[in-house]
């Protein structure tokens, strides 16, 4: 992916976020609170945060080699770096070696955080439509439970 388009995902993520946020807070000031609505608003915020993250390690992995460790010009044995392997998702970086021996660095906090965040928005989007399913009204249910309907 070109960098500029990253930069513009970025961003984008970021300020949908903030204003996730800014409206999370706004239907927490008024009630009644829909609860449907605010898991929507609460999809948003953690989808978009997954993605600045995501986003963040992309970089990182991209303009600063391996990350977060950074590899060293000569493995244990005195062998010296021959590349640097990066892949971009799983976010992991591999030193590889002139002896053959390659060390991999996989950046397990911004691959866990950005699988919570995704994990909590898809838990999120199913709460949100379990809650915007309609009721039937207490009468009907009664009569579809087996007891005698009035009336």
């Amino acid at each position: 992916m070109p960098v500029a388009l990253m930069g513009v995902l970025l961003l984008l993520s970021v300020a949908t976020a903030g204003a996730g946020i800014v409206t999370a807070v706004l239907l927490l000031k008024n009630p009644p609170l829909p609860r449907s609505a605010f898991c929507a608003v609460l999809v948003l915020i953690f989808s978009s945060s997954a993605a600045a993250v995501y986003c963040y390690g992309w970089y990182s992995v991209t303009l600063g080699g391996p990350f977060p460790e950074l590899c060293e010009d000569r493995n244990a044995l005195g062998a010296e770096l021959a590349s640097v392997k990066q892949e971009y998702w799983p976010l992991r970086s591999a030193c590889v070696y002139t002896d053959g021996p390659t060390v991999e660095y996989v950046s397990m906090s911004i691959n866990v955080l950005v699988c919570v965040l995704a994990g909590l928005a898809v838990v999120l989007t199913v709460a949100a439509a379990f809650l915007r399913r309609p009721q039937a009204p207490r009468e009907v249910r009664k009569c579809a439970s087996g007891s005698r309907c009035s009336g």
